[in-house]
C-alpha cells in the first residue's frame, strides 16, 4: 500500500507536466523517477515471500538453530546456557497482524539473534521455552 502511494505522489510532477501547468521537471524525467519507484515495488514485491521463506529456527536438545538470509544466508547456533533473557517486541503492523518478534540476548554484543514474523502465540510459547530451557542449562554449569 504505501508503495502505491509513494509512486502516486511521485507520479504527480509527470501528471503537471502533460497537463501544461509545469515546465519542470522535464518530461524524461518526470517520467524515469516513478517508473524506477514502480519497478523497485514490484522487486520487493517478488523479493518479500522469498525472504519469509528463508526465515527459520529449530529447537535442539542444546542449542537454538537460526538461520536467514536469501544473498548473504546466516545461520546462528545459540546454546541455551549462553542466553541471558528472551525478549518479545511487536510494533503496531505486527500487533495488527498478529505477529511479534523473539529476540535472543547474551552475554556477546554480537549477537543478533532474533525470529521475526510468528504468531504471537508461538511468540509466548517459544519465550517461555527458551527462558526455561536456558536456565535449566545454567542451573547444571
Amino acid at each position: 500500500m504505501g508503495n502505491l502511494i509513494t509512486v502516486a505522489v511521485l507520479s504527480l510532477p509527470l501528471a503537471f507536466v502533460l497537463l501544461g501547468w509545469w515546465r519542470w521537471p522535464p518530461v524524461w524525467f518526470a517520467i524515469a523517477v516513478p517508473a524506477f519507484i514502480l519497478v523497485l515495488a514490484l522487486w520487493r514485491l517478488v523479493l518479500i515471500p522469498r525472504q519469509v521463506r528463508a526465515i527459520g529456527y529449530a529447537e535442539r536438545d542444546d542449542d537454538l538453530l537460526i538461520r536467514g538470509g536469501i544473498f548473504f544466508q546466516r545461520v546462528m547456533v545459540v546454546p541455551y546456557g549462553r542466553m541471558q533473557y528472551v525478549d518479545i517486541s511487536a510494533g503496531p503492523v505486527e500487533r495488527s497482524l498478529g505477529l511479534c518478534t523473539v529476540k535472543l540476548h547474551t552475554a556477546s554484543a554480537g549477537t543478533n539473534a532474533t525470529i521475526p514474523g510468528l504468531p504471537t502465540a508461538e511468540g509466548a510459547r517459544l519465550r517461555e521455552q527458551l527462558s526455561a530451557r536456558g536456565e535449566a542449562r545454567l542451573a547444571g554449569l
